[in-house]
């Protein structure tokens, strides 16, 4: 998979209004290089007719597309790959499905969890909650940024930190030894969506300090 920075995630509970492709467009253009489909309330149907527009706009842009569990709407709509997380289908099961071109992360919250996708197959894993969320109804505790340390000891495949990260904490982030870093709130529901995702990738890209977005 091409390498990558900043993930956001879909969360329409953020968009204060905003339409799903106006906000993820505004993430694009702010230089989210990949963008995860999660929706866990509405109908089969309608998470499909999301994953179909943001399909033609991640095209558009070039930018990597992920869809949240739904490995037949990510197959319809030739999305990327897929995110499963701890509780869902196998591995080895989704990746008979999926192929071997489809990237597929995976969610974990141990060491073992992400020892074992390895192992397993995955393309990358998702490594959180780093710090407290109300993001996501499902979360487990925080693992605090000594997980990532572990990790980045532990796995040879990229990873990512997700999980309560702000412009205030990403540093720590990335000086336990993040690359990459994945948001929902703090991107599609900021005020401005474009500026903001442009002020992690200043920190990311560039190492910008905090003064500079004052």
């Amino acid at each position: 998979m091409k390498p990558f920075y900043l993930y956001a995630i879909t969360g329409d509970e953020f968009h204060q209004g905003r339409d799903l492709i106006e906000v993820m467009e505004q993430a694009i253009l702010g230089g989210v290089d990949i963008i995860q489909l999660r929706d866990k309330e509405s109908s089969r149907k309608v998470v499909f007719e999301k994953a179909k527009r943001l399909r033609e706009l991640t095209k558009k842009y070039g930018v990597t597309f992920i869809v949240n569990d739904y490995i037949d709407v990510a197959l319809a709509v030739d999305a990327d790959g897929v995110h499963v997380g701890q509780d869902d289908m196998p591995l080895s099961e989704v990746r008979q499905l999926v192929g071997h071109d489809k990237i597929i992360g995976v969610s974990t919250h141990k060491v073992e969890e992400a020892i074992e996708a390895e192992k397993g197959g995955a393309d990358y894993i998702g490594v959180g909650p780093i710090f407290p969320t109300n993001s996501k109804k499902d979360v487990v505790d925080p693992v605090t940024t000594s997980y990532i340390s572990e990790v980045k000891a532990a796995v040879n495949i990229p990873f990512v930190a997700i999980g309560g990260i702000k412009l205030h904490n990403v540093r720590q982030v990335l000086e336990a030894g993040a690359t990459s870093v994945c948001m929902i709130s703090e991107i599609v529901g900021a005020k401005d969506v474009q500026a903001t995702a442009q002020k992690f990738i200043g920190i990311l890209k560039r190492g910008d300090t905090d003064e500079t977005f004052n």
